[in-house]
């Protein structure tokens, strides 16, 4: 079995979004006075590789633990858009390149090879979006989630974020951001995972995103 990592690593000095803090990582015991480690974690719900519910946007909303755990696997396929320059638009035709198996997949996940930016400025640039026709195409498709390897759905810019709230206003669907090594699935369906943590009335969570071929 072939089993591809699709995580960001969390650690302190990593990019994280605008506004937000880094997370921080302090020794709560040592081997040498305590026997063992422990560490005390502190960070966003929307750090590093991470997902949204519908909660994230809308009060009384899906949060993250009220999903059955099967919302968290199923086949994927890569949406190569690597082409695209800053500020363009993804657009059906990215989907229509990938023909049936869009149709097919759980979970759609979009590679703007933009993790090749993580941890330099430009990683907070303009990277292209969904365009309203592949927004209306995920709505209607049925789909667990979507994914890409960039900061946010919404364009840093837009502080309204209105994909977000076109994705979540009615649909029970997951959105994974800062995804990395999508080019390395290739260009079929392929198993994915991407659980989160189980915390009470979740807006979001860390999650380890997986690619695997049997």
């Amino acid at each position: 079995m072939k089993v591809i990592d699709l995580t960001h690593v969390v650690k302190e000095d990593m990019p994280v979004y605008p506004g937000t803090e880094a997370p921080l990582l302090e020794p709560a015991n040592t081997y040498e006075k305590d026997g063992f480690k422990e560490t005390r974690i502190s960070m966003f719900s929307h750090t590093g590789t991470h997902m949204d519910p519908p909660a994230h946007l809308f009060p009384q909303r899906t949060t993250l633990d009220r999903f059955p755990p099967e919302q968290f696997i199923g086949k994927a396929v890569v949406i190569d858009c690597r082409d695209l320059s800053e500020g363009e638009s993804i657009t059906m035709d990215r989907i229509c390149r990938v023909g049936e198996k869009a149709e097919l997949a759980d979970f759609l996940l979009f590679n703007l090879g933009w993790d090749q930016r993580w941890g330099s400025k430009s990683y907070f640039g303009d990277y292209p979006c969904l365009d309203d026709e592949v927004m209306d195409y995920v709505l209607k498709g049925k789909y667990k989630g979507i994914g890409f390897d960039v900061i946010g759905l919404d364009p840093i810019a837009d502080t309204n974020l209105t994909r977000h709230k076109k994705l979540f206003a009615k649909t029970e669907i997951v959105n994974i951001e800062n995804l990395c090594h999508l080019e390395q699935c290739g260009p079929g369906l392929f198993w994915f995972s991407c659980f989160p943590l189980k915390i009470e009335n979740s807006d979001g969570s860390p999650i380890r995103a997986v690619a695997w071929f049997e």
